[in-house]
């Protein structure tokens, strides 16, 4: 069940501004194999379900700096004050302070209707009722978090697909913005790529997949091209496939 559980790994950032971020998610998983391990399985959903809402976290995130207008129009609604540390925020676990029925409602702004935002809420009532002392023990079996597990899985791919035209318009923004070395953050390839799109974007080895997936012939017209086309290769190497990396 691990096995099946770790596929979330895939979706979460490969790399962290902070070492704070860094070690709090790896305090999850560390929890989430620990209770698993002795048996506490009701903990270990927990830590899971905390690992998912940090990945719904980032994707919100991916879309605020993504599509900044569209992010500033979902947050009518929302009290002035709130609405001003989203606008500020400067990490994306900043969303843990709205309630998470509400953050979910930025997953509007890649396609994701309001029956598909009821169904992952239902994951966040579910996760409510194993937190509360209310006498229940929810999971008394590995089978039957791994059931869960899977079935949150589900959810975390559905919300990864909807998110592939996002993505897309982010790394066309950043090779766009990035075609003239002299102008850039980094004049070296790599380091433009792991600082400026993986690590500011939070970017997951999901979400590099769509970016090495995308096609920069719509940008043949730029000045700046051949640097363009250096970078994709660049991003291609950086982050091969897992079949290339068989292969290899």
């Amino acid at each position: 069940m691990i096995e099946d559980a770790a596929r979330l790994e895939t979706y979460l950032p490969m790399s962290w501004r902070t070492t704070k971020e860094r070690d709090y998610v790896r305090f999850l998983w560390e929890a989430f194999e620990t209770n698993n391990e002795h048996g506490k399985y009701q903990f270990a959903f927990l830590a899971y379900h905390m690992l998912v809402m940090s990945f719904v976290y980032f994707n919100i995130w991916q879309i605020r700096l993504i599509r900044p207008d569209a992010f500033e129009t979902a947050m009518i609604g929302f009290h002035k004050d709130v609405e001003k540390d989203l606008m500020n925020a400067t990490s994306p676990f900043v969303f843990s302070a709205v309630n998470e029925r509400s953050a979910l409602r930025f997953l509007k702004l890649i396609q994701c209707d309001n029956a598909k935002i009821g169904t992952y809420a239902k994951l966040v009532d579910e996760r409510n009722d194993t937190a509360h002392a209310n006498g229940n023990i929810f999971f008394n079996s590995e089978d039957e978090l791994a059931r869960k597990v899977r079935d949150v899985l589900r959810t975390v791919d559905e919300i990864q697909r909807h998110s592939a035209p996002a993505i897309g318009e982010g790394y066309k923004a950043f090779l766009l913005a990035s075609q003239d070395p002299e102008e850039r953050e980094y004049t070296d390839d790599t380091q433009q790529i792991e600082e400026v799109l993986v690590k500011e974007l939070y970017m997951s080895a999901s979400d590099v997949a769509f970016c090495r997936d995308y096609d920069i012939s719509g940008l043949v017209g730029e000045p700046g091209f051949s640097a363009i086309q250096t970078l994709h290769q660049t991003l291609a190497d950086l982050y091969p496939s897992d079949e290339e990396t068989e292969a290899a």
